[in-house]
Formats: C-alpha cells, structure tokens, sequence
C-alpha cells in the first residue's frame, strides 16, 4: 500500500515518540506504512502526494498566531515548508487530517483568523457536539452525536475560511473539526490521544503556559479518570478510508 505521511512538530523526543506511537496504534497503522517527518528537525523534503495514501499533521506546542519574531529559526523554516506542501494540498484536495496545531496551520493558510484571543481551552477532557452537517459527514458516520475529547491549547480559530464546513464545536471553542472540499479535514481535539499520553504531555509541557505548573500532579491523577475513546476511531476511519493498497 501506499503509506500515509506523519508530519510532526514536537522538539522533545518523549512527547514525539509518543504521539508518533499512538498514531501507529489508534490509526491502525505499521511502521512500515507510514512515512515520518519531524518538520522541527529537518523541515519537510520534497513530497510527491501521488505516493501517498494520505497525510496526518499532528500538533506540538508551536503556536501558528505567534509574532514571526518570536519563533524559533525551526518553526520558521518549518512552516515556510508546510504552506507549500499546502499549496499542493488543497489544488488537489488530498487527504489529510490535521490536529491542534494542524487545524490552526490549514485555517490560517485559507486565510481564517487564528489568535488567542478567545478560545482556548485548559488541559482536559471537553464535550464535543457534532453538526447537522457533521452527522453527515462519511469520516463521522457511525459517531455520536455526543462525544469526549482531549483539548489544551492555548489559540484557537477565531472566525474559519469561507470555504471551511464546520463538522464539530464544543462549549468553549465553536471550531473543533471542520473540513475544506471533501479530503481535508483538522480538528482542534486530539484524535490520537490516551490516558497515557495526556498525562505524559501534562508532565512535559507543565512550564510551556497551558496551565500553572503547581497544577501538574493533579491534572495527571485527574486524567486517570477521564473516558476519551471515540476520537481514536475518527482517526482510525480517516485511514481506513484513503488507505490505498
């Protein structure tokens, strides 16, 4: 099969590896159908989308809405890349599924406002609540109409392209998945993340700003209670429908 390309943009190892796992394991994915970049590493090479199945476009503690002077030369290098690839992304709607950071990089590229403005949204657990269009959506058929996810971030999308349809929102941040034609989608949730993984990341970014550092030991024992498993299978239907063989 053709494999599916994994963009990611996270600088610690731990937190990379980690997502990259759960990538691998809820999108029901090898590693030897999948291809890995780490944009903040080495940029993004030349890519011919014609030998791939699709693109996953993770998220990372990069915000898109910051002041050109205050990011790294990486993120800078890495985002010059990614609106190119882009570029070729919606001339062919190709398929991609980005998440957090990826939902605010294919916005801000259409020309929607991304800012932090307003909603944002503490580390947790949030309800999302898709739309009459969501519910018809192929990527979502079969979830309901109600469902958990994982959120931290710190901007969010204040208005969308006009060419953007809104799939999903929640009570404090009104954009939470959308799609562009019919191959490109972002969420603001993450569709990848675990138990593990959320009180992994709360332990890595406790001094990136998402939440007050003295908080950390009790979001990680809250999160041990916190029921997020339908996101997964959104991840795991958006391969399953572009996996070529």
């Amino acid at each position: 099969m053709k494999p599916f390309l994994i963009l990611q943009l996270r600088p610690d190892d731990q937190a990379s590896d980690n997502e990259f796992d759960a990538i691998l394991k809820y999108g029901g994915l090898e590693q030897d159908e999948v291809h890995r970049v780490r944009m903040e590493k080495e940029g993004i090479p030349s890519i011919n989308l014609a030998a791939y199945s699709g693109i996953v476009l993770s998220g990372g503690p990069s915000n898109v809405s910051d002041a050109i002077d205050n990011k790294p030369p990486y993120q800078i290098q890495f985002e010059t890349d990614l609106n190119k690839l882009l570029t070729k992304i919606f001339e062919t709607d190709f398929p991609i599924m980005g998440i957090c950071y990826g939902i605010g990089s294919l916005v801000a590229y259409k020309g929607g406002i991304v800012s932090t403005e307003n909603y944002s949204e503490a580390v947790g657990a949030v309800e999302i609540k898709l739309t009459a269009t969501g519910l018809e959506d192929e990527l979502l058929q079969g979830i309901a109409p109600k469902f958990m996810a994982y959120v931290g971030h710190k901007e969010a999308c204040q208005t969308l392209p006009e060419d953007a349809t809104l799939l999903a929102g929640s009570e404090n941040c009104p954009f939470q998945m959308i799609r562009f034609r019919n191959n490109i989608y972002a969420t603001q949730f993450h569709t990848e993340l675990d138990n593990e993984g959320i009180a992994l990341r709360i332990k890595i970014y406790k001094n990136h700003g998402y939440f007050s550092a003295d908080e950390a030991d009790e979001l990680i024992q809250n999160s041990k209670t916190w029921e997020v498993n339908v996101p997964k299978v959104i991840l795991r239907n958006f391969v399953k429908r572009y996996q070529e063989k």
